[in-house]
């Protein structure tokens, strides 16, 4: 009798130390996913804090190139750029445009007489930033411009009051339209996205002062 309580005793004791040996590798394994799970946490918020830092600096960036007066633009279906409120104050000196042409902002009190006058110089940007206030469009082109093309929009500008042309050497493409807050490339004067740009910005509602005059401004 005593030998197979002795027995059991032993058997429990194995038991009993079976349990503590797995108990205890539960504990290791359950520490070893608490430190790789933490690891992954830490990891996956320096991750985030990167990108919430690169953002912020992205969008201090684009404050600092031309703080409140220059939202972001959106490109829409066919290419069109379109910016969101823009500066109106007329200041009497330079402004930094972040685009060539600009699109708006703030400008000068006088504006480039717009009423289908043709420049061949460069403008002020000033000046013809308060015409696209008013509710012109700008035809600009740069040394890569079909001198064909530079003629048919000539006259087609001369045949649309609230309108203008000037070269515009740094811009990036041949041929561009701007209205006030809207910009796009053309092809060349036979592309359909000329008349459609015409009709649609030529006094359209992007205008912040619809009616104003395009004459007795700068000739020049």
């Amino acid at each position: 009798m005593g030998s197979a309580d002795k027995s059991r005793n032993v058997s429990r004791k194995a038991r009993i130390e079976e349990m503590r040996q797995a108990e205890r590798a539960r504990e290791r394994r359950g520490r070893a996913l608490t430190v790789t799970v933490s690891a992954i946490v830490v990891a996956a918020l320096g991750v985030g804090g990167f990108f919430l830092f690169s953002r912020a600096s992205d969008d201090s960036s684009d404050a600092k190139a031309g703080s409140k007066d220059w939202p972001a633009y959106k490109v829409n279906e066919d290419g069109e750029k379109v910016w969101g409120k823009l500066g109106r104050t007329h200041v009497a000196e330079k402004v930094d445009y972040p685009m060539s042409p600009p699109v708006g902002g703030d400008h000068d009190q006088v504006w480039m007489n717009c009423n289908g006058d043709v420049y061949d110089h460069e403008l002020p940007e000033v000046n013809a930033v308060h015409s696209l206030e008013h509710g012109a469009v700008w035809v600009t082109y740069n040394d890569k411009a079909d001198p064909a093309d530079l003629k048919k929009l000539e006259a087609k500008v001369k045949a649309t009051p609230y309108s203008l042309m000037s070269p515009v050497k740094d811009q990036k493409d041949p041929v561009m339209l701007t209205a006030w807050a809207h910009q796009r490339t053309v092809s060349g004067a036979d592309d359909p996205k000329v008349g459609e740009f015409f009709s649609k910005y030529v006094q359209g509602k992007q205008t912040p002062e619809p009616g104003a005059a395009c004459t007795n401004g700068l000739a020049k």
